[in-house]
């Protein structure tokens, strides 16, 4: 037997046995696991059955989890009647882009459509309506993926088709917003209420009606459901007219009742929506149903319904929107005017608030930037930046201008320091409001995405830095010294990459990311003049990454070219002048020195060696640091708290009451 011989290798490694019974559970070798698991003590099977493996997705399951997940029915018969698996141990898997925290065996299996496993983890006694951390329930997965047979299953056997999530987002709701016609029909059949609400206010034919499916908004009007708006004020006709549905549109003012101002309304936004929708742009649907709605406001000609009078926004040219029929028949054939007339329309129809409002601001602003009117751009980027500020991330706002102000750099277009020192500024807040965002995400889903969005966030703030630097020598002190600001705010908060790399380690990092989109042309690094302003604003230059790695670990590895000599010069220079210690010991118990040494530099080889023993200025005290870790000498009781961190940075601290390794160490 295959497992025999596996056994007979690693008879009495209990790592190796784990590894066997979860990998045999998820891959479905039902053989092996059983004959693994039969020839362990019942003692051990706890630890076995109820391991927790982490894969590379961030995923965590446990052996059951990870068949009921991959649809091998049949171990999973065996880890429930022979082994008495925990048959609702959670764990957490990922769905798309969404990690679900809480998930038992039957949702993972409900989720993923595998009806022969549903059945037996049901039959077996699992807990039909057992929650994840999100409140949601299998038959609210099995809603998401469309399985009307897992939906009926589950149902008969006392799931809770009404039960929401931590959102108040039904089984309806999902299921209409997926499209899932068969599913909503049989819910609709089974009394569910159509008119529930999530707590955004909206209802499953609103979210219908958003994704444009016609067949399950006249399914839900049937069933009563009412146009009650969200708590922005949205309607599921305006947001069927902002999403350019023109089909749920006209269906609902044929089918329902409603006033003359509510179709003008409709048409308008429908009309404005066409003139800016990255995907669906269309000029002439556009002036279709911009003309169909202004036709509406003088269909009685003794009693005209007048648009409403707004003050005119300076990113829309300060347009004002066509009074009458004869304005918008003279702008029919000029583009820029039907653009800039539709951004308005939307933005007094949607409101100001509306999460929506600002992405065919983008995509407008974008298309000029294509067409080199830079200014136009970023008059358009920098309202849309407003609209989003302090409601949703503005991880692609902020990169964006990184993008476009780059191409102007490159391109020798002027570029206003008042507009690159505004957009710092914002992404300073930014930075600060992730790292609320940290301190306060309980949920590893909310987690996970605040730490991309600060990745992302402090790498596009190291672009916006380097662009402004290529400025700062036509500015006033004042100017200067509000982006030394700006810059220290940024180092105060010690966010970091993935990796653990500050703001300073990636500016010295050849491998730090560029997007070749523009940015690549003035952003590249290592760069000594960023460095520089980095430092004098603070940079830490002796912070670690996970690795242990100072600034000076990392450029000493950079491979030069001849005429890349200066740079590395320079920043070693500048490090060291800053109090860069050239002793520091990283995980593989390395200096800088001896990090060079070893290194592999391009034409130059040994040359940051040479710089680095030229700069050398290794202290008393540094000295005493690496004899007392080197000699593991007990010193956490003899030297002032302000030094032990000091020490630490010199080398892995053998203490003689330990395990001859200072805690403090391992907990770098």
């Amino acid at each position: 037997m295959i497992s025999d011989k596996i056994m007979a290798i690693h008879p009495v490694n209990p790592a190796f046995v784990k590894q066997i019974v979860f990998f045999a559970a998820r891959d479905g070798m039902g053989k092996i696991l059983c004959n693994t698991l039969i020839e362990r003590p019942q003692s051990e099977m706890p630890e076995l059955l109820e391991q927790e493996v982490y894969d590379y997705q961030g995923q965590c399951l446990t052996p059951l989890i990870a068949a009921a997940r991959n649809g091998h029915n049949t171990v999973v018969k065996i880890l429930l009647s022979k082994f008495n698996a925990n048959i609702e141990h959670e764990g957490c898997v990922r769905v798309e882009h969404y990690f679900i925290e809480g998930a038992t065996p039957l949702w993972c299996a409900a989720g993923a459509g595998h009806l022969n496993v549903v059945k037996t983890l049901v039959k077996a006694g699992a807990d039909v309506n057992h929650t994840t951390t999100n409140n949601s329930t299998p038959m609210r997965a099995a809603c998401y993926d469309g399985r009307l047979d897992i939906v009926k299953y589950l149902a008969m056997h006392g799931a809770d088709i009404n039960k929401p999530n931590k959102y108040n987002n039904t089984c309806l709701m999902i299921a209409s917003y997926k499209g899932h016609i068969d599913i909503v029909r049989y819910l609709l059949e089974r009394k569910v209420d159509p008119n529930e609400q999530a707590h955004c206010g909206a209802t499953a034919l609103f979210f219908a009606a958003e994704c444009g499916h016609l067949e399950v908004v006249k399914d839900l009007l049937k069933y009563g459901a009412r146009l009650i708006p969200t708590n922005h004020g949205i309607t599921p006709v305006l947001a069927a007219a902002e999403r350019t549905r023109a089909d749920v549109v006209e269906y609902f003012i044929f089918k329902c009742k409603l006033t003359v101002e509510e179709q003008i309304n409709a048409y308008e936004l429908l009309g404005a929506s066409f003139a800016n929708d990255k995907d669906n742009y269309c000029p002439n649907k556009a002036y279709f149903y911009l003309l169909k709605g202004m036709k509406l406001r003088f269909s009685v000609p003794e009693a005209p319904i007048k648009k409403p009078q707004v003050t005119p926004i300076p990113a829309y040219e300060n347009w004002i929107e066509s009074q009458n029929v004869q304005e918008l028949q003279a702008r029919r054939n000029n583009n820029n005017a039907i653009h800039m007339e539709s951004l308005a329309i939307r933005e007094r129809i949607l409101g100001k608030e509306n999460p929506e409002v600002p992405h065919p601001i983008i995509y407008r602003g974008a298309v000029f930037a294509d067409n080199g009117r830079f200014d136009r751009c970023i008059d358009l980027w920098i309202h849309a930046l407003q609209l989003t500020q302090s409601k949703d991330s503005l991880v692609k706002d902020l990169r964006r201008f990184a993008q476009i102000f780059s191409q102007m750099v490159h391109d020798g277009i002027e570029l206003q320091f008042s507009i690159v020192a505004y957009i710092l500024t914002v992404a300073v807040k930014e930075l600060e409001r992730n790292k609320l965002q940290v301190e306060k995400a309980v949920l590893k889903d909310d987690l996970f995405q605040v730490k991309e969005d600060i990745e992302s966030n402090v790498i596009t703030a190291l672009y916006l830095i380097v662009i402004i630097s290529k400025l700062l020598a036509d500015q006033t002190m004042d100017e200067v010294f509000k982006i030394h600001q700006l810059v220290f705010r940024i180092n105060e908060l010690k966010l970091t990459a993935r990796n653990g790399q500050s703001l300073l380690h990636l500016c010295v990092n050849a491998d730090t990311p560029v997007d070749n989109f523009h940015t690549s042309n003035i952003c590249r690094f290592p760069c000594a003049e960023t460095t520089k302003l980095l430092i004098k604003c603070g940079a830490d230059v002796n912070a670690l990454d996970d690795d242990r790695n100072s600034p000076l670990h990392t450029i000493v590895l950079y491979q030069i070219r001849l005429s890349d000599f200066r740079t590395l010069h320079s920043i070693i220079k500048d490090l060291i002048d800053a109090g860069a210690h050239v002793d520091i010991v990283n995980n593989r118990g390395d200096t800088p020195l001896e990090t060079a040494a070893t290194g592999e530099q391009f034409n130059l080889q040994g040359i940051a060696e040479i710089i680095l023993r030229s700069q050398n200025k290794v202290s008393l005290k540094c000295l005493a640091a690496r004899a007392i870790a080197r000699h593991g000498i007990e010193y956490e009781e003899h030297v002032p708290s302000t030094l032990i961190d000091f020490i630490e940075l010199h080398g892995p601290c053998k203490v003689a009451t330990s395990e001859n390794m200072c805690s403090h160490f391992c907990e770098i």
